[in-house]
């Protein structure tokens, strides 16, 4: 266990991360460490949520590019920085570059999500969509920087980077000194390599568990065989964390020092994202609602530990929420569509819509249907969307209108 391990690193150490916690004073924001009522309850754990999320440009991102930048000899700085990115890094590395006013270029996967397109763009960055993964855009965004001798920042493989990360870890520590669990998502290992050095420097026995999304989990495969594994893209609600393969760098430190990883299915992603949507008001991307995940749905933490959820991320797409918040409850039985065949005649409607009245469910849209072809003679289809109280609440109202009515698909 990491409470046994002797913390030596000699690419990144708590020295780096202290250095980069004073160039990012008055810079970035010190984001809050809120304790969670509802997890706590659930988990019996003590549960406190680390709301990076609400970081400039919506992630933990903007802290390690910041750091970087700020490392360049000005000179070099002038000409220009470039990155590719699946969307948080771009928009930490356009805001970042602004306020050093600089010119910024970012290249990002096609399929990137157009919130996180537009964002980088209004943080002043010049993008460019090149590639199907992170991979391919990583190749043209090295292009770019050789013909037009910009400075590489890259999303994870870089001391600079992983110790603005960091800063994360250390302010964890100084808002709950005696945290005995950090639940933290991985991509890259950029975030997660910055947040191990200074939590094990600082107080080793806190264990620090790391945890990607089974559609791509290259850092779990690696950390499990002991090297580096690549994977081929998957399809997740995690896109922040959807790399092919941490670097060489990052690896070293996460098989050296973390204490575990876990991976997570996309369903409890779905469902993470909607339970700090509900109860902590928190809007958080897939990537970001992985920790809550591993805690909920596996087995990690200790009943009464103090434990710490980085939440990475806010920037979701808010037609992917939508869809999210639909099928939520829908699952839950909380919502409805349904399609009723209905005689046409006086007091037909009336009837159904008795039934739902005194079942207390609210009807949220309906509409009727005359003249589909199918329809036997004189009768109409009524399409109602319901919000109800829960599936067995659900249940009661359709066995109500089964009796009296026919359902149609």
């Amino acid at each position: 266990m990491g409470e046994n391990r002797v913390i030596n690193l000699s690419e990144l150490t708590l020295n780096d991360i202290l250095e980069a916690q004073k160039v990012l004073e008055g810079k970035i924001k010190r984001t809050p460490l809120n304790h969670s009522t509802t997890f706590s309850k659930i988990t019996r754990c003590s549960v406190y949520l680390k709301h990076e999320n609400l970081q400039k440009a919506g992630s933990f991102k903007v802290r390690g590019a910041y750091n970087k930048i700020a490392r360049i000899e000005e000179s070099i700085r002038e000409k220009g920085v470039v990155a590719v990115s699946t969307g948080n890094h771009a928009q930490g590395v356009a805001l970042a570059a602004s306020i050093f006013g600089v010119a910024s270029t970012i290249v990002m996967p096609k399929g990137a999500p157009i919130s996180k397109i537009e964002a980088t763009k209004g943080y002043g960055g010049k993008v460019i969509l090149y590639g199907e993964s992170f991979e391919e855009a990583y190749i043209k965004a090295k292009e770019i920087k050789n013909t037009k001798d910009l400075t590489l920042i890259h999303a994870f493989d870089d001391p600079h980077i992983a110790a603005g990360q960091g800063t994360i870890g250390l302010e964890i520590l100084e808002d709950l000194s005696d945290v005995d669990l950090v639940i933290c998502p991985i991509g890259g290992g950029g975030l997660i390599s910055g947040i191990v050095t200074a939590i094990k420097a600082k107080k080793p026995k806190c264990r620090v568990i790391g945890v990607q999304t089974r559609e791509m989990a290259a850092a779990y495969k690696s950390f499990k065989e002991g090297k580096l594994i690549q994977t081929e893209k998957g399809n997740t609600l995690a896109d922040g964390i959807a790399i092919k393969s941490p670097s060489e760098f990052t690896f070293s430190i996460i098989k050296s020092h973390l204490d575990d990883i876990v991976i997570v299915e996309e369903e409890e992603i779905a469902q993470a994202m909607l339970l700090l949507l509900e109860r902590c008001k928190s809007v958080v991307e897939g990537a970001g609602a992985t920790a809550l995940a591993a805690l909920l749905y596996r087995d990690i933490a200790q009943k009464n530990e103090n434990v710490v959820l980085v939440v990475s991320g806010g920037n979701v797409d808010i037609t992917i929420l939508s869809k999210l918040i639909t099928q939520g409850l829908i699952k839950s039985g909380r919502y409805r569509e349904l399609k009723v065949l209905v005689e046409d005649k006086p007091g037909g409607l009336e009837n159904l819509l008795k039934i739902i009245t005194k079942l207390e469910a609210n009807i949220i849209d309906i509409n009727v249907d005359r003249f589909s072809p199918d329809l036997p003679f004189n009768h109409v289809v009524v399409e109602l969307a319901i919000e109800t109280k829960n599936l067995e609440h659900l249940e009661i109202i359709l066995n109500e209108i089964k009796a009296q009515f026919t359902l149609t698909k």
